[in-house]
């Protein structure tokens, strides 16, 4: 999703309450610039939430597997003694 930030509407909004018109303009770019391109989509948030999902099963796989490992080898560990 594509956010669009009217910056004219915004210039325009800030003279008519008595702002400079360079100021205005200035105001306009920085939020553009600044505000805008630190907002997250929900898709961005969903992907990011995919790939952590992902990860933590990876790691949790691991672990379950080195855990097995481990008892098997105790297991056998245990036979032997026996």
């Amino acid at each position: 999703m594509v956010f669009a930030f009217d910056t004219l509407g915004y210039s325009k909004h800030l003279r008519s309450a008595g702002v400079a018109q360079d100021h205005a303009e200035a105001h306009a770019e920085a939020a553009r610039a600044f505000i805008m391109a630190e907002l997250v989509t929900k898709q961005d948030l969903a992907a990011a939430l995919e790939t952590q999902t992902l990860r933590l099963t990876v790691r949790l796989g691991g672990l379950l597997a080195g855990l097995l490992a481990l008892g098997i080898g105790a297991l056998g560990a245990l036979i032997k003694l026996t």
